[in-house]
């Protein structure tokens, strides 16, 4: 990544264009929250000082708030997520290659037929309030998940659980059928103690640091859990400091007033000067202006193909992220390595003929409907300022409705109330299904109405089957189904960059949303 991506100038705004309607747009909040793959690292100017942290303490920025409820199974943005990874924990955990070690569990063995699964808790591990887990927390833990709403992918991987049995410190899973990402889905499942019943603002988990203290829209505490069973993090304590946009949060790391900083643009980078180490990654989401196919008019599967040729995906990602980022084709990002489908990144190429006889047969010529995008998250405006524009070439017009985030959540995700919005979704534990599964017709995450039978049938045959390569071609027809019926019109996986004190090492990307303090350390 990096590499510069060549773009019809004759087509695409340039920069001073794109400003000037981010201008006009009236820009508003934080750069959305994110998750980093493989990195390369480069230096900033080493001029000034950053802010000290002390023998013990780091400072980080960041650039939302976390969700009102802390709760693990109630948690809805991906941000609160990659922060409370350092709180809670399930049985088994992914490192940061993406491989899953053994966590709460000490052991664990799955049967030769793929049906049962023995998890051995590791002796004395105690909870945040000092509570010793046992394996009915286990129960009690599994049983919550499977019964939220939040995060549907995992409560749909507990369901094929056909009966569960606690015996000392033996936890006993049976499964009606083998299911190749259920361990992945274990490893989303956070352990909580049974008996406690203030996770949403107090919550008590077995990670490496204990929740503190928070103030809404200023700041979250979090202090190393000294009873950890695992090697002890060299950071006591952490300060995550809000900031209500990610300008104030980099005029803030510009002036050393943090020790690190992530989600950062390309241009933050180029401006650093107070010598922060800059690595590079990628979000690990599938940022795509996501169409309601429940209503007229993107209920119309030729209106929602005249979108997909009349948006330069290209001149999107030279414009918002200086040719960074990773083009995307379906609901399927590059570190999935095997089941992302390169060939459908030029599925629909840039054709503002074909977008307006499109328009033009669907009788939709005169188009006119709202992008709903959360303010906070600046690449997303981003985007969907340059998508409007694009747009407006082919006689479409896309009119920019900015939110908070809280309204964001009721007005689109929840109530379904929207034409379009540009968004990021990423992937709450490491299996294909955590993407994918989110739009099959009766999924209760499902905010874009896509019913589509033949892609019901292929998951349903992908998530069951035991053969791997099987398994991989039927999830690659999933993602194809939804590009050749143009569901949404898929962008990109953001570029990301995370500045880090010269006076701390040891930030390690991980393959989905975690921000570990835990591998920080003093230089």
């Amino acid at each position: 990544m990096g590499e510069e991506i060549p773009v019809d100038r004759r087509q695409a705004m340039n920069k001073k264009s794109l400003a000037a309607l981010l201008t006009a747009f009236v820009l508003a909040g934080s750069l959305g929250t994110v998750c980093l793959g493989a990195t390369t690292e480069t230096e900033a100017s080493r001029d000034g000082d950053v802010a000290s942290s002390g023998d013990t303490g780091i400072t980080i920025g960041l650039p939302q708030d976390l969700d009102s409820s802390l709760d693990p199974y109630q948690i809805t943005a991906a941000g609160t997520r990659e922060v409370m990874f350092n709180v809670f924990e399930g049985l088994v955990k992914p490192d940061k290659d993406g491989n899953f070690m053994d966590a709460v569990a000490s052991s664990h063995e799955i049967s030769d037929d793929g049906l049962t699964y023995t998890f051995t808790l590791r002796d004395g591990v105690k909870f945040h309030n000092g509570e010793t887990v046992t394996a009915d927390d286990v129960l009690y833990s599994f049983k919550t998940c499977a019964d939220t709403t939040v995060n549907s992918s995992v409560a749909s991987a507990l369901s094929d659980i056909a009966g569960e049995k606690a015996d000392g410190n033996t936890v006993t899973i049976t499964l009606k059928e083998p299911l190749s990402s259920f361990l992945s889905a274990v490893s989303s499942v956070s352990i909580v103690p049974a008996d406690y019943t203030d996770q949403a603002s107090a919550p008590v988990g077995t990670g490496p640091y204990r929740f503190v203290s928070r103030s809404v829209q200023d700041n979250a505490a979090f202090e190393r859990n000294d009873d950890y069973y695992g090697k002890l993090p060299q950071i006591k304590t952490v300060t995550c400091k809000i900031f209500e946009d990610n300008n104030a949060l980099f005029t803030a790391l510009n002036a050393g007033a943090l020790d690190m900083a992530f989600h950062l643009t390309v241009d933050q980078t180029k401006n650093l000067t107070n010598g922060y180490k800059v690595t590079e990654g990628e979000m690990n989401l599938v940022q795509a202006l996501y169409l309601n196919n429940a209503k007229a008019p993107f209920d119309d599967e030729k209106v929602r193909q005249a979108l997909c040729y009349g948006i330069d995906v290209d001149s999107i990602l030279e414009l918002t992220e200086d040719g960074y980022g990773a083009k995307l084709g379906s609901s399927m990002y590059p570190s999935f390595k095997k089941y992302f489908d390169d060939s459908l990144t030029d599925a629909y190429p840039y054709d503002p003929e074909k977008a307006q006889q499109l328009l033009a047969d669907a009788g939709a010529q005169g188009l006119s409907f709202t992008i709903k995008v959360p303010g906070n998250y600046t690449q997303h405006v981003d985007t969907a300022t340059v998508i409007a524009e694009q747009l407006s070439q082919i006689g479409v017009t896309a009119n920019i409705e900015q939110v908070d985030w809280e309204t964001w959540l009721s007005d689109v995700y929840q109530n379904r109330d929207f034409d379009a919005t540009v968004i990021g979704f990423d992937a709450a534990y490491l299996s294909p299904d955590a993407l994918l599964q989110r739009w099959m017709s009766d999924d209760a995450t499902n905010m874009i109405g896509y019913s589509n039978p033949d892609y019901d049938a292929v998951m349903k045959k992908a998530q069951s089957t035991t053969d791997d390569k099987e398994q991989t071609e039927l999830y690659r027809q999933a993602e194809k189904i939804l590009s050749d019926t143009a569901a949404n019109v898929y962008i990109q996986d953001l570029a990301d960059f995370v500045a880090l004190s010269p006076k701390f090492t040891g930030y390690t990307p991980y393959p989905l949303y975690a921000l570990d303090f835990s591998t920080l350390k003093l230089a």
